[in-house]
């Protein structure tokens, strides 16, 4: 392949209809001045600078040398960008997305194809702005991210309440409240930043608002359209995140124009993703814009609709490195068959016969059971990754197999299905599926949540019929996973899934008829074992000099003396500092989640965040404080924001509201 020389500039920006100047970071190749290349836009709100510097920089040069233009941009309102955001992939977002695109396409640097990439918020974006089928746009590569908002994201999932979205929200109320660089922007910082400030939104009002799946989240969720979706899409994620199922409902609804690869990582791009192994995420990407961008016959349209890593027995671990595995590919995707696991009356789960259970078990897991599971929203293959699942099975009803005489591998999303009653409106379910290895060690190969509510769909909840039995059915995540000979599958069933997801108002528990239960697993099916090339540089994130070190900690603490149990997370981001443009940044996030595992109104969180950058002369800080209480019948939110130049206050604001739960 041939390499072009490149060059980078932050001097250029795109100027939109309404006079809002967003700010660039672009990576041009020397061809272009030669003939006109193709182009790639990433489009965030987390800060070229002192944001994502370190993974733009190890993705936008390989492909400027590879002939293909990169565009990083700002949403509006952040980084140097003028303006305030107005919220998460709103129409404006969408809109100034197509101008830029438009913007692009114009530029006689530009051949008019442009591509839109991302992980997480802005493989979001690259999918919503594709589906209001702008000309300009040809194909996109989105990476941990959703087709539905409501069900697939940060917020909600299947009616129960992730943590993260109250975790979320402070994240962003941390990150909007940042200074522009004075270095970018020059005396006009400080008037930028009070604006920004007096202007940005508390996310979480209006995601708690909107606790059904109504119009509010069907807007960009590209499923509620998957027919009229234009371009070719390379769908990316790793069993190690919140994200994984999005590959598989992707191909599934884009059918033909839908590719999927899902590895073993945690929520990262995949050349620099834990735990290994990584895909040569830069090859497979030069190759899709090459062909789809540039008119290549290198066919990119013939790939298989699904690679993934099928898991082969991970030990839970405190840092997971590397995953055993194996690659698999299927040419086409089709809904998997399936083997279906019943429980026994001798108390086991069986892989053959009919289901005779061993009568009705009531059920009310201690509200702090799930705190083996990990975090949802993975960044690192530490204790973020779900642990050894022995000590929360105490507070489950289980049901394992007996040692598997030959393999079984699955790959797809299992499902369940089980009469159970409650005594409330509604309670929460979680199951989990486990691979029970040799020696006893287990670890959680998928799991579901839902709350009952919503067992007939998240648009208009019901409340269950007290005491009287109902069928539920209930989708599971996806996974990729081998249980070998000699290992045991074991099937867990809990009311309770905490801090991933918030305990109902009452957590009555439920009653299960286990002669009921009926688990269909899916079967791996035809496949050809594949080789996924690794990226030959180990190590491909630019070093930065860091003045400060960084830090992290995770722990769960079990107060004996009150009673309450303690999830805490710290996250000290160090004091980094860029080796070009010189600016000195640095992150702290420290979170506290409360209960007391009898009493689900105890449910308390405060989230702290402070963010600092500095120059010689100039230094700029902010402060934000997120929490959330609970009664039977309200949502309890409040946040600050505090912002200092050097030593001294210079802003200062409070929210606070008061939202009534809607079957949550």
């Amino acid at each position: 392949m041939a390499q072009h020389g490149f060059s980078t500039s932050e001097d250029q920006w795109i100027t939109l209809k309404d006079g809002t100047k967003l700010a660039t970071r672009i990576w041009m190749p020397d061809c272009a001045k030669d003939k006109p290349v193709p182009t790639v836009l990433e489009y965030l709100p987390y800060r070229k600078r002192g944001g994502t510097d370190p993974r733009d920089e190890s993705t936008y040069p390989v492909f400027a040398a590879a002939g293909i233009a990169g565009v990083r941009v700002d949403i509006r309102g952040s980084g140097e960008s003028d303006g305030v955001i107005d919220g998460e992939y709103t129409p404006r977002e969408l809109s100034d997305a197509c101008e830029i695109l438009e913007w692009i396409a114009a530029q006689p640097w530009s051949n008019g194809n442009v591509g839109m990439m991302g992980i997480s918020w802005g493989g979001f974006n690259c999918l919503q702005v594709a589906a209001l089928k702008p000309p300009q746009l040809k194909a996109v590569i989105s990476i941990a991210s959703s087709v539905d908002r409501y069900n697939d994201d940060i917020h909600y999932k299947n009616g129960t309440h992730l943590s993260t979205h109250l975790s979320w929200a402070g994240t962003m109320l941390a990150y909007q409240s940042r200074s522009p660089d004075i270095d970018l922007v020059g005396d006009k910082w400080k008037d930028m930043w009070l604006e920004r400030l007096e202007g940005q939104p508390f996310f979480m009002e209006e995601w708690l608002s909107h606790q059904r799946r109504d119009d509010f989240w069907k807007h960009a969720s590209i499923c509620e359209d998957f027919k009229g979706f234009p371009v070719p899409a390379l769908v990316i994620a790793g069993w190690a995140d919140g994200y994984r199922n999005t590959p598989l409902k992707a191909i599934e609804g884009l059918q033909e124009k839908g590719k999927a690869i899902i590895g073993p990582w945690v929520h990262k791009y995949p050349h620099f993703a834990w735990p290994k192994p990584r895909m040569d995420f830069h090859g497979e990407a030069i190759a899709w814009w090459k062909h789809w961008l540039g008119d290549e016959d290198n066919n990119a349209e013939e790939l298989p609709q699904m690679r993934a890593y099928i898991l082969d027995g991970p030990r839970p671990a405190l840092r997971r490195e590397k995953d055993p595995g194996f690659w698999i590919a299927k040419s086409s995707w089709e809904t998997p068959q399936t083997e279906t696991l019943t429980v026994g009356a001798d108390n086991l789960l069986n892989m053959t016969g009919a289901s005779e259970g061993i009568g009705e078990v009531y059920l009310r897991s201690p509200l702090d059971t799930g705190m083996t599971g990990g975090e949802w929203f993975t960044m690192k293959p530490d204790a973020e990754i779900a642990g050894d699942q022995r000590p929360d099975n105490g507070g489950s009803l289980t049901f394992e197999t007996a040692p598997l005489n030959e393999e079984a591998v699955y790959l797809g999303a299992p499902e369940v299905t089980l009469d159970l009653a409650c005594d409330a409106d509604w309670e929460n379910l979680a199951v989990r599926i486990i691979d029970v290895h040799p020696d006893g060690t287990e670890t959680r190969a998928c799991y579901g949540v839902l709350n009952l509510a919503h067992r007939n769909g998240n648009e208009n909840p019901e409340p269950m019929q007290h005491g009287k039995k109902t069928r539920i059915t209930m989708r599971l995540d996806a996974m990729g996973y081998r249980f070998a000979p000699g290992h045991r599958i074991k099937v867990a069933f809990s009311t309770s899934y905490w801090p991933i997801i918030l305990p109902s108002a009452e957590a009555p528990g439920v009653t299960i008829d286990t002669s009921s239960i009926s688990l269909a697993m899916p079967l791996l099916g035809d496949h050809e074992r594949i080789t996924v090339a690794e990226p030959e540089n180990p190590d491909p994130l630019p070093n930065y000099e860091m003045r400060q070190p960084e830090s992290t900690r995770r722990s769960a603490e079990k107060d004996l003396t009150t009673g309450l149990t303690h999830w805490r997370i710290f996250e000290d981001a160090g004091l980094e500092v860029h080796p070009e443009n010189g600016l000195r940044s640095r992150e702290v996030q420290n979170e506290v989640w409360t209960i007391d595992p009898n009493d689900p109104l105890s449910m308390t969180a405060d989230i702290d965040w402070l963010t600092h950058m500095e120059r010689d002369g100039w230094s700029v800080s902010t402060k934000t404080t997120t929490t959330m209480r609970c009664t039977q019948k309200d949502w309890i939110i409040s946040a600050s924001v505090t912002a200092f130049e050097g030593e001294t206050e210079i802003f200062s604001r409070s929210f606070e509201k008061r939202i009534p739960r809607d079957f949550m």
